[in-house]
């Protein structure tokens, strides 16, 4: 039995089947991991959710930001975007189905055997992994709770952008989301710079990849996340960035997590924006 973590696949599934083809996936002994943002831009939403979700117990997803998104504007919270393509999803005979299945996603996968946690994009350096699978658990409790429409309602925006453990309510529940969900750079104190979206080399001399805060309190987790796909290579033995631009026209990615053997596939341009 293997297990892969698989990047972003924004609804890239023909491109999805040609990775599975290509590391040769056994749904009956193999495992999947999902790095989140299965959904929007890509040309086909709706059947990565369907397949993802028939896979059942064995793949494991976590929330990213388009797949927050797409709760945000199933519930009406959120206009629809320029740049979105989950038509598919809400006119869908099976979009209650599938939206209930996606808010009950967690945002961090930990597994102790394989010695891996998932997350989709960030962690501040203020957090271990006790202190991250708490924060998570917040979230994920009220996302499935029937305070999730509510929660979708006060989701957005880049304030507060620092953690401080008395942090309450929304204000909370915002910051853990963006770190989950978003994240890329912060400072050396962990203040948060959500608008900083370029490869490393292009942000404000202040700020780094969250990874490279010295001290970081999960320096001895072994990491694998997507979200950021001008990021390129990293040179390190416990971060494992696997968002290698699909939708861009780059890749799709897998890391064997077993033995971190990677498997890639060339992809075409899904769509200019």
């Amino acid at each position: 039995m293997a297990s892969y973590a698989i990047g972003d696949i924004q609804g890239c599934h023909d491109e999805l089947q040609r990775l599975l083809e290509h590391i040769h996936f056994d749904p009956a002994n193999d495992r999947l991991w999902l790095v989140g943002d299965l959904v929007n831009r890509g040309p086909d939403s709706l059947a990565v959710l369907r397949f993802i979700k028939g896979l059942g117990d064995r793949a494991i997803t976590v929330l990213g930001n388009h797949d927050l998104h797409t709760l945000a504007v199933a519930n009406g919270h959120l206009k629809y975007h320029r740049n979105d393509n989950i038509d598919d999803v809400l006119h869908a005979d099976d979009r209650e189905e599938l939206t209930h299945w996606l808010r009950h996603l967690p945002l961090l996968h930990h597994d102790a055997a394989l010695n891996f946690t998932m997350i989709h994009a960030g962690l501040p350096p203020q957090w271990d992994l006790t202190t991250a699978q708490a924060c998570a658990k917040e979230v994920e409790a009220v996302l499935q709770s029937d305070s999730h429409v509510e929660f979708l309602d006060h989701m957005y925006g880049n304030e507060p952008d620092i953690w401080d453990e008395e942090l309450e309510n929304w204000d909370r529940l915002r910051f853990i989301t963006n770190c989950f969900s978003r994240l890329r750079y912060c400072d050396a104190k962990g203040k948060l710079a959500l608008e900083e979206k370029g490869k490393p080399g292009s942000q404000a001399n202040d700020l780094m990849p969250w990874f490279e805060v010295p001290n970081r309190k999960s320096n001895d987790m072994r990491i694998v996340f997507g979200h950021w796909s001008t990021l390129g290579p990293v040179d390190s033995s416990t971060i494992y960035p696997i968002d290698t631009g699909c939708l861009w026209g780059d890749s799709l990615t897998a890391l064997r997590l077993d033995d971190c053997q990677i498997f890639s596939i060339d992809c075409p341009q899904i769509k200019k924006f």
